[in-house]
């Protein structure tokens, strides 16, 4: 069978183009499994968890019997009571035992079977049977719960949890499982989000005995590189491995689901395409960022889910649009509500002590995502979108034309307007005048490295051509003039000429428009409202 790489469901190394996760697995055996933790691994969606569980399975085979359930499996009516939850639970463990086990399953599983037969069992006598279970097993047993949280919500599984805390706290007297791994989106501290009131009573004992998991599960550079030399050894398409696994780390920051989404889309549907007829053209930047382009526009359910997310806490959209519009640092705290959720989901993460989007794909859909609700009503957006054809000149976008017309639009709209509404609207403006000017055609991301309260980077992809804008607010000449140096230095990084910087000033006596700066051997077209 031929290898493809995989976006929907786990990952089999015979079957996909993976990450070789041995080193992950080996910490998790040696740090957690060996030493007998109860610890939940809890991740985004689509961050591998599954495909974790699956691989760190067949890795423990030789030392434990390892259960592996998935709460999906069960039914709504299986959490209507202990007695039904009881035969449910232990009904799958039978399974999972007879496809796992030799010739002595049938002694090491009566203890649960014909439980159907037998009226009135609840929470209390399964765990007597599971602790018999595991008496009578020739080696410790590991119990691995996938998708946990889909059941969060029912009082049976807090019930549940608090028997297996019980049990496992006191393993030493009565033989339980000898580690305990759950994974879901939520964290069991979390889980509470989603308990019902009468629940809530219960939250401090089933959760405080969760060993900490802090195994990094997202991509290198060089483990995307790995997963493509095995397509390269397959294909033979001539691409520059290194260059283009540090590529898709750029855009991914090695979030698992979009790493397999950008090399699903070269190979599947950018090689052979316009442009990229050659293999080696797909497989490069270029065709990193086409592919990038093609699944902002499909918005896969990862996004969706995000968006969802979103809409449902309004604190933590908040958080988000303070970071993208204003470059607002924002001191990172796991205490703070919003921030928690937002690691938890996984579009949000620490970065040199404050909040940061979690990579350069999810800043781009949520761009889009917040431009789309203001484009609705937005006289900016629609002025941009009126002024869109004078900007294209033979199928390329004139950027400086762009600044001077935003420069004589926002001063006639809103050079009346205080510092602090510049501050907070002002580069959104300039963002929802630019997006329908290249929707469709380009796209453009914030640099994450050059952002924060007075200055934000903007990166422009239109037709295979890159723009850097800097959008800052003004403080000063001396700033204006280390700013322009800065601009100078990173037009370096990106091997460009030209570069082009968008000031709000505030002082009275400035002069608005556009002029150009010479320095060295770059050209600054800078503009001043």
């Amino acid at each position: 069978m031929t290898k493809y790489f995989n976006t929907e469901g786990s990952c089999k190394p015979k079957e996909h183009y993976m990450v070789k996760l041995d080193d992950r697995l080996g910490m998790m055996k040696n740090l957690l499994v060996d030493r007998k933790k109860y610890f939940v691994i809890n991740r985004g969606r689509q961050y591998g968890k599954t495909t974790t569980l699956r691989a760190l399975e067949e890795y423990l085979k030789d030392d434990y019997i390892v259960l592996s359930l998935d709460f999906q499996q069960l039914g709504t009516e299986d959490f209507a009571n202990e007695s039904t939850f009881a035969y449910a639970f232990a009904d799958i463990l039978v399974r999972t035992f007879q496809i796992g086990m030799g010739d002595d399953r049938e002694e090491m599983l009566k203890p649960l079977s014909g439980m159907k037969g037998e009226n009135g069992i609840g929470l209390k006598d399964l765990f007597v049977r599971l602790s018999n279970v595991c008496r009578n097993s020739p080696r410790p047993i590991v119990l691995m719960i996938d998708e946990v949280d889909s059941a969060s919500n029912n009082q049976v599984f807090i019930d549940f949890l608090a028997q297996l805390r019980s049990y496992y706290l006191n393993r030493d007297k009565m033989p339980i499982f000898h580690s305990v791994i759950l994974a879901g989106v939520y964290s069991i501290k979390n889980l509470k989000l989603k308990l019902r009131p009468e629940s809530e009573h219960q939250y401090n004992s089933p959760w405080n005995i969760a060993a900490d998991f802090d195994i990094d599960m997202s991509f290198s550079a060089g483990q995307i590189a790995g997963m493509l030399e095995e397509y390269e050894n397959d294909y033979h398409t001539g691409m520059d491995i290194k260059a283009v696994a540090e590529e898709i780390y750029a855009y991914t920051s090695g979030y698992p689901v979009l790493v397999s989404l950008i090399c699903k889309r070269i190979d599947e549907k950018i090689v052979g395409s316009a442009e990229y007829e050659k293999p080696s053209s797909a497989w490069s930047e270029k065709g990193v960022e086409k592919a990038a382009a093609m699944i902002l526009k499909e918005s896969p359910l990862l996004f969706e889910s995000m968006a969802k997310q979103l809409d449902t806490y309004e604190d933590l959209r908040g958080i988000t649009e303070d970071i993208l519009y204003r470059g607002k640092r924002i001191p990172f705290s796991m205490e703070e509500k919003s921030i928690n959720l937002g690691v938890m989901f996984g579009f949000l993460k620490e970065e040199n002590g404050h909040v940061a989007i979690a990579n350069r794909m999810f800043e781009m859909c949520l761009l889009n995502m917040f431009m789309a609700k203001e484009a609705m009503t937005s006289e900016v957006f629609s002025k941009g979108e009126s002024d869109r054809i004078q900007f294209i000149k033979n199928n390329m976008l004139d950027m400086e034309l762009v600044l001077k017309k935003f420069v004589e639009y926002f001063d006639e709209i809103y050079n009346e307007k205080d510092v602090n509404f510049i501050e907070k609207y002002g580069r959104k403006f300039f963002l929802l005048y630019l997006k329908p000017i290249i929707n469709g055609t380009g796209n453009y991301y914030l640099e994450a490295q050059t952002r924060d309260a007075r200055r934000t980077d903007v990166i422009v992809d239109y037709r295979g051509e890159q723009f850097i804008i800097e959008l800052k607010i003004w403080h000063g000449n001396e700033y204006n003039e280390r700013g322009e140096e800065q601009l100078s230095e990173y037009l370096d990084y990106y091997h460009k000429d030209t570069g082009y910087m968008l000031s709000f000033n505030f002082n009275k006596n400035k002069e608005i428009g556009v002029k150009e700066i010479k320095l060295g051997n770059k050209t600054i077209v800078e503009a001043v409202v």
